[in-house]
């Protein structure tokens, strides 16, 4: 009877869309660092740890109102208790445990064991409540019984809960958890010095008028301000062998201090890394809309300056992480993750329909970029797919994918043959492009009425005559671009003029270009 109870209830939790929608809602708001809300509610817990310890100051030695008292003893302890439940509700899904042990059975063609189901969910539960968190949560609760005077100092621990709500301190605590090993070994050595250290100095000097040191008690606290090299100065050694083992402490005291700085120091050169990665994925949830580019290739440099030139913001990915390196150096948000893993932007937790403007297709392979528009293409079939395409014959390929717009480099670096061979440089700047020589850039200039009026003009100086090409001009109006203009090429306000030279070179041009009318 008692398990078909519980099969039904277990049934009935599991399969009700308002049960799951809650539980979901509390976990992100608890545990999801990702939910937009959490970080709320965490600066409302920040804030209630706040007024309860100040209260608990302010109560030592000031009367403090019977309101206050009752918002701390009451309201905030039962907020505390609400969360310390909430956290053990969602920490497992006992629903689960017990449809997963029915089925189980019923599998094995024998009956409910349902006492190894609930023992199994108070199994999981007491994971919880016996955690290091749950265990300062569970005491921060204490000073709900204000009547026995002692668990007010339980108030303290509410301090420790800003662990959960700082994700500095979190870091911290979790880069020290790796260097347990090390920290037991400093931790064992120190106290076999404090405690060898207490008994020969009470030895020395408990018998002594003249010293301070009269208890086992002083002596330990003398022997541990020693030993971490405080020495307030209130407690000294009278006797030449008090002294000398004094002499000794100190020294062991600098070796339990450089010790401990070493720890700390190889903690963090170990987790750098990860940490400059957590920040970074951290950053890309909060940059907004972006440009996605797979592959960090000359190609995609040029792509990503073009674009945090007119304001928009990139993201590189690239599986390679001496390349991830090179594209932070040169000051662009990159990481190292597969472009073609589902599991990276979960990783990332980007959301490709509202953050992703465009993904930019770089990688060198063909294969590469088709497995990376499949994995895009799983989680969002509408944001844009460009690719550049390497073999002429997977172009069906990487349409096939999904891909919006395929380039190949080639057929433009055949047009821009046909279109320029009258230039005296267009077989350079062809093998430049061909090469993907970072010095030969392509540059885009919009032209307001003095750049239209004075481009042609600018052009044909002796300075860019022969070493700037004018690829074509885009006229705005007609919406039609035009290959190798003329110098009768008609050029109004709002054309787009494209030119390939060397980056000094076009920015001389620019400049040259608007001086006249300027001045």
């Amino acid at each position: 009877m008692i398990g078909r109870a519980l099969v039904g209830i277990a049934f009935y939790l599991h399969g009700s869309i308002r049960y799951r929608r809650a539980k979901k809602f509390f976990y992100n708001l608890l545990e999801n660092p990702a939910y937009p809300y959490k970080k709320f509610f965490d600066y409302l817990m920040i804030g209630l740890i706040a007024i309860s310890v100040y209260i608990l100051i302010r109560h030592v030695k000031h009367d403090v109102s019977p309101q206050m008292l009752f918002f701390n003893n009451y309201v905030i302890s039962i907020i505390f208790l609400c969360e310390y439940l909430l956290r053990m509700w969602v920490y497992s899904d006992g629903s689960k445990v017990i449809i997963d042990r029915y089925e189980h059975d019923l599998f094995l063609q024998r009956p409910f064991r349902w006492i190894e189901a609930v023992r199994a969910i108070a199994a999981k539960k007491g994971e919880y409540v016996v955690s290091p968190s749950a265990l300062i949560d569970l005491f921060a609760i204490m000073p709900f019984f204000h009547e026995l005077r002692m668990l007010r100092i339980f108030i303290l621990f509410r301090v420790f809960k800003l662990f959960r709500y700082t994700k500095s301190l979190t870091q911290f605590v979790s880069i020290l958890s790796s260097k347990k090993f090390e920290i037991f070994t400093l931790s064992l050595f120190a106290t076999v010095i404090i405690v060898v250290s207490s008994v020969l100095i009470y030895v020395m000097e408990a018998n002594n008028p003249e010293s301070p040191i009269n208890t086992l008690f002083d002596a330990v606290y003398w022997s541990v301000v020693t030993i971490f090299t405080v020495g307030y100065g209130d407690m000294v050694p009278v006797t030449d062998e008090g002294r000398t083992v004094a002499m000794a402490i100190i020294v062991a005291g600098i070796a339990v201090i450089s010790f401990a700085t070493s720890i700390v120091v190889s903690a963090f050169t170990e987790k750098l890394d990860v940490i400059k990665e957590e920040k970074l994925i951290e950053d890309v949830s909060k940059i907004g809309r972006f440009y996605l580019i797979c592959g960090y290739t000359p190609l995609a440099v040029q792509i990503a300056r073009n674009f945090l030139k007119k304001g928009s913001k990139v993201l590189i990915l690239d599986n390679d992480p001496e390349k991830t390196a090179a594209a932070l150096r040169e000051g662009f948000l990159a990481l190292a993750c597969d472009p073609a893993s589902l599991h990276s932007y979960r990783m990332l937790r980007v959301d490709f329909d509202r953050q992703v403007i465009a993904a930019i297709l770089l990688q060198p392979s063909d294969v590469l970029n088709v497995y990376t528009a499949l994995t895009i293409r799983e989680l969002s079939a509408s944001v844009p797919l460009l690719s550049i395409l390497v073999h002429r014959e997977n172009r069906r390929k990487l349409a096939l994918a999904g891909i919006n717009e395929i380039v190949y480099t080639q057929e433009l670096i055949g047009l821009v043959s046909k279109e320029m061979s009258g230039s005296p440089v267009a077989f350079e700047v062809i093998h430049a492009l061909r090469s993907e020589n970072n010095g030969v850039v392509i540059e885009e200039i919009a032209l307001d009425p003095v750049g239209a009026a004075r481009f042609f003009e600018t052009s044909r100086q002796k300075l860019f005559h022969t070493r700037l090409i004018v690829l074509g001009i885009y006229a705005t109006a007609e919406k039609a671009f035009v290959f190798n203009p003329s110098l009768n090429t008609p050029i109004a306000q709002g054309d787009v003029a494209i030119v390939i030279g060397s980056r000094m070179l076009i920015d001389e041009f620019k400049t040259a270009l608007y001086h006249k009318g300027n001045r």
